[in-house]
This record gives structure tokens, C-alpha cells and sequence, in this order.
């Protein structure tokens, strides 16, 4: 295939997660060391950026801050939750981008983000080629969630799993200081799939974390539940419970009381107040002493206890996606294809976006313990190698020190 002259965009969409700006740098990196990339340029808050016009000259930047994105959390380009209409409906917002790519001669667009926005990098990609316009869009991998389809696994997955597993190993400890008996209710991220959730097996499996686990892939019931917990304290005088917080009954309403507290921008649910209203449903059942625990954002910017090999992986992503993109690939979202018999082995592959757009993957029902509220081994098996390596991290005054980028606006 010709080679195809131009710039690029990169942009990240989404929640953050501790490694999407290794993402963003292996991206970055691959573009600006490819000779049919003439500018790469970042969008400020996805493809909002795009939209508005605002892209920053990612080669003005110095090479030593681009080189801190490996270690810095959150996503450094500024993220959003737009949804963009169906183009066959609704076309303004993509007779906007091409008009912004014929502006700045962009050829390469790459979406970092997850399900919602791999939707977006489908639809933009099939309208750039309804137009005529040749731009080689490909969607780079990220959510902490794990769900995205088609992939063993998601980049910033690891690293949250780590923190939550971390967290669970400390919080073990200190519910279980005082003579006095109690009940921890630890509240972790996942809407409708539990991978995060039974990342806290992980403690377990280490010697310190939850005796249940409640996952979204099985019905919740309160009254099992209450029992399982009253067992458990009156037998070891303590119960460390953590629980997913897309939790549902059998006829699939949210057991989080927060539910219809607010929604996203493309709908989701916002969830929030489990671990309290667990708690809080304990003690009026056992009187004891209770205390409910949300993680919340922190699974998502820990940083300082992300896994080096997440990182790698994160980077890989992206320097794929470039490759990819440059030898004529469109339309395909960069996947890891791993296999864990003979040691760990990771590749990269790809996956055609209409696969994955909308599509969530969940923990296999096989991997959940039939008691429904623990985790088997397998999960274990799986997870362990994602976690491994402490990244080297730059320090100013014993504290992080993070990309600072120039983000010089695009002329």
C-alpha cells in the first residue's frame, strides 16, 4: 500500500487510569519518529479538542517530559464523555472533525479510550471513509474496568487491581486491630462487570483481604447476605466484605442506594453510597460496629502502585496502534493476545472497532466460586502476571514528579 503523508491526533476519552499517558507516549513516540507523520498533535479533552480546535504541537515538547507520561496518572490531554450521534443521522459533529483534519492535513486519527469510545472511533471512522476523505483511524485500549471485548485484557486494569489489592491487604489489617468485633464493607468500581471487584482476591490469596466477595454477574440477595456476614462474625469475632458496586437483585435493580443520583454523558448510571447502605443495613442487623469504605477515583490515579508491566503494555498500545495505522491498517482497535502456560507472554493484535464498540466482557461464570460471593483460582492465575514490576518513578523532594507538557496550541 502508498505511503500516506499527514498529521496526526491523538486523543484520550474516558475515565483516566494510572497508564493511559503511556499510552499517549507510545503514541506519541512511534508518530514522531515515523517519516509519513509530518505533525503529531494532541486534542485537548477528546474529541472535544477536535471540535473546538484546540490541538496542541506534541513535537514542541521536550523529550524528557514526554518521557515522564510513563509515570504520570490521569490523562494529561484532558478527557470527556461526549456522545456523538449516529453520522448517517446526524452529521454536524463529523462535517466538523473533517473539516479540522483538512485544516491541519491530519491522515491519522487514534482514540484512546474505552467502550463508549471505541463507538466514537468507529463512527468517525466509517464516516471518513463514507466521505472520501482517507484518514486511518484506530482505537487504542483503556479502561480500568477490563471490559472491553476481544482483548485478554485492558491497559490500567492491572494497576487498579493492584492498588484495590494493596488497599484490601491494609484495610485487612487495621479492621482486625481491636478486640473489639467488627464489620468493613469495602465499596470497588465495576457498573455491570466484577473484575476490579475480585481483583480484592487477590489479598486474599497474599493472606490479608475480604471473606466475600460480591460480584455484578450473579443476583445479590440481601437476605443470604446478612446471613453470611452474621456467620462469619460470630464464628471469628469479624467481616471484611468487598462488593462491586454495579451489584444488583435478581430483577436487576441497583442495590446502591445512589443510583439515580446523576448519569454520564453517554447515560450510564453513576453509582455510589453502597458501602455505606451495606454497612448500614449490618448494623441494624448484627448492632455491631460497622464501617463502609468507597475507593472511588483513587482505584484509577494510584500511580504510585501501578504495575510496571501495565505500563509497558499501556505504551505498547499505542506505539501498536501508530504501526499499525502507518502500514495501512483502519478501522481496528490494538488488542492483547497473551498466553500464560510456559511463563507469561504478551502480543499485540487487532480488532475490527465494529466488534467492540458497545460490547462488554465479563468475568467468566466458571471463575466465580458457587457459594457467589468468592473468587477461584483461575482469576487468580490471570491476574498475577498483569501485576508484576515496580516502575522506576522520578522524584522531587520525595514526591511524584509528573510530565509537565507545554501543550503549545496548534497553529
Amino acid at each position: 500500500m502508498a505511503q500516506l503523508k499527514g498529521a496526526c491526533v491523538i486523543a484520550q476519552s474516558g475515565g483516566p487510569t494510572a497508564v493511559i499517558n503511556a499510552s499517549f507516549y507510545g503514541a506519541a513516540k512511534a508518530a514522531l519518529a515515523s517519516e509519513c507523520i509530518t505533525n503529531v498533535y494532541g486534542a485537548a479533552h477528546g474529541i472535544k479538542g477536535v471540535l473546538g480546535d484546540v490541538l496542541y504541537d506534541i513535537g514542541q515538547e521536550d523529550e524528557q517530559e514526554l518521557e515522564y507520561l510513563k509515570y504520570t496518572p490521569s490523562s494529561d490531554l484532558g478527557s470527556c464523555r461526549y456522545k456523538m450521534a449516529d453520522p448517517d443521522q446526524d452529521s454536524t459533529d463529523y462535517q466538523r472533525i473533517l473539516e479540522i483534519f483538512k485544516k491541519y492535513d491530519v491522515r491519522y486519527f487514534f482514540y484512546n479510550g474505552g467502550n463508549d469510545s471505541m463507538d466514537t472511533c468507529d463512527k468517525i471512522s466509517r464516516f471518513m471513509a463514507k466521505s472520501g476523505y482517507e484518514c486511518r483511524v484506530m482505537g487504542i485500549p483503556k479502561t480500568i474496568d477490563n471490559d472491553l471485548f476481544g482483548t485478554d485484557h485492558c491497559p490500567g486494569f492491572a494497576s487498579a487491581a493492584k492498588y484495590i489489592a494493596t488497599s484490601c491487604m491494609e484495610v485487612s489489617r487495621d479492621a482486625r486491630v481491636y478486640d473489639t468485633g467488627s464489620v468493613t464493607v469495602i465499596e470497588i468500581m465495576g457498573r455491570h462487570a466484577g473484575w476490579l471487584a475480585a481483583s480484592a482476591a487477590l489479598a486474599s490469596y497474599c493472606g490479608d483481604g475480604p471473606d466475600l466477595i460480591y460480584l455484578p454477574e450473579v443476583d445479590f440477595d440481601m437476605d443470604e447476605f446478612l446471613a453470611a456476614v452474621e456467620k462469619l462474625y460470630k464464628e471469628k469475632g469479624s467481616a471484611f466484605v468487598a462488593v462491586s458496586e454495579g451489584i444488583h437483585y435478581a430483577d436487576g435493580r441497583f442495590v446502591s442506594e445512589a443510583v439515580t443520583s446523576s448519569t454520564d454523558g453517554f447515560g450510564h448510571a453513576q453509582l455510589g453510597g453502597l458501602a455505606v447502605k451495606l454497612a448500614d443495613v449490618v448494623k441494624q442487623k448484627l448492632g455491631c460496629k460497622v464501617r463502609g469504605i468507597e475507593l472511588s477515583l483513587l482505584q484509577r490515579c494510584a500511580s504510585h502502585c501501578a504495575s510496571l508491566t501495565d505500563i509497558n503494555e499501556a505504551a505498547l498500545a499505542g506505539q501498536a496502534a501508530v504501526e499499525a495505522a502507518v502500514s495501512g491498517e483502519s478501522g481496528y482497535m490494538v488488542a492483547f493476545e497473551c498466553s500464560r502456560e510456559n511463563g507469561y507472554e504478551c502480543r499485540t493484535k487487532l480488532i475490527p472497532l465494529t466488534s467492540v464498540a458497545n460490547f462488554e466482557k465479563k468475568i467468566p461464570l466458571e471463575w466465580i466460586g458457587e457459594d457467589r460471593c468468592s473468587v477461584k483460582q483461575e482469576f487468580i492465575d490471570y491476574l498475577l502476571p498483569l501485576i508484576q514490576g515496580e516502575p522506576p518513578r522520578a522524584l522531587e523532594n520525595s514526591m511524584p514528579r509528573f510530565a509537565k507538557l507545554k501543550k503549545l496550541r496548534a497553529q
